[in-house]
């Protein structure tokens, strides 16, 4: 059965017919603008188009790739595919049929909605056709694999510590974290460090939430505490903050129990299951039955159940330090 030929978003390359798949907009965007950055190098008079699929109207595609008098060369980009109008199928599947010449056409389909299905599926089941596949990059370790790959190709060594930390950083922003990594690719120092990326974005990472986790899980509450308000007051959202505290003591419980559970199964990358795997032994279920019942507390007053939810959100950072038995001083401080 015929296929689409398909390869990763940084071997983007021009074809006639191009279906860049998948929820990721930023490598998506840059396996596009790559194409269009190629085909102007070798054609200078190439003439670029954009079509919205959303709002297509029937005959557009086929107007815009017939040969001008001139036979200049062209490139269309067909986006929101996901959202495409009944014309835009029809008129795509006609096209497949019959490619025009001096002709690249982009197809852009996130994966959002089924919206297009008949005609992705045409696309994938052409091989005439690149598929170029941009899957998510959501979780810590899709950004950790992300980040590497990014040194990998310039060929640029660096520390899996260094690759934490610009993570933390930037973990809500693929299209910044690629930044930092590109920037970062310039330094002097032979091989990236800690220092170098603190050297760099020191401050972006101490307002972090995944850096909050990382104090509060060391067990040293005074100082996650005052990373914890300085993120508040800088911007970070509670909901973040929430997020990297809870990831890390849901994989505590999960290896409390099962101790030979390994990155793959976690869905982890090995540097962080192994950073997590050495904060087992000083948990017992008590003390993560009590983290995880103030997680879900947290998580609700910072849902408008509480007047204060930073309240909420201090006192699990300080049971977390205290791996979930908090010293009666404490409680006895505590509202």
């Amino acid at each position: 059965m015929a296929k689409a030929m398909t390869v990763e978003w940084r071997k983007a390359a021009p074809a006639p017919v191009v279906f860049v798949s998948g929820p990721e907009g930023y490598t998506a965007d840059t396996a596009i603008r790559s194409i269009r950055d190629q085909l102007r190098a070798k054609l200078p008079s190439l003439e670029v188009s954009e079509i919205d699929a959303s709002s297509y109207t029937s005959g557009e595609l086929m107007s815009l790739a017939t040969p001008s008098l001139f036979a200049e060369p062209r490139l269309i980009v067909i986006r929101n595919i996901e959202r495409c109008t009944d014309s835009l199928i029809t008129d795509g599947l006609e096209y497949l049929a019959f490619p025009a010449e001096d002709t690249t056409v982009i197809f852009r389909h996130t994966g959002a909605s089924v919206r297009g299905k008949k005609l992705t599926d045409a696309l994938k089941a052409n091989e005439a056709v690149v598929e170029i596949l941009n899957p998510a990059i959501k979780y810590e370790n899709d950004l950790i694999k992300f980040a590497q790959a990014e040194f990998a190709h310039a060929k640029r060594p660096i520390a899996p510590a260094a690759i934490r930390d610009l993570v933390h950083a930037f973990s809500n922003d693929v299209a910044e974290l690629a930044a930092a990594c590109q920037q970062i690719q310039f330094d002097q120092d032979p091989t990236i460090t800690e220092a170098t990326v603190d050297r760099y974005y020191g401050g972006r990472i101490q307002a972090s939430g995944l850096k909050v986790a990382d104090e509060a899980y060391s067990g040293t509450p005074a100082s996650a505490l005052a990373l914890l308000r300085h993120s508040l007051t800088g911007g970070v959202e509670i909901q973040p903050i929430l997020g990297a505290l809870g990831s890390k003591i849901r994989v505590i419980a999960k290896l409390h129990s099962n101790r030979s559970l390994g990155a793959s199964e976690l869905g982890m990358h090995p540097y962080a299951l192994d950073m997590i795997r050495k904060l087992v032994p000083a948990w017992n279920e008590e003390g993560i039955a009590n983290v995880l019942i103030a997680l879900a507390e947290a998580d609700h007053a910072s849902k408008g159940a509480e007047k204060d939810p930073e309240y909420a959100l201090e006192r699990l950072v300080t049971l977390i330090a205290y791996k979930g038995e908090l010293p009666t001083s404490t409680r006895a401080g505590a509202r």
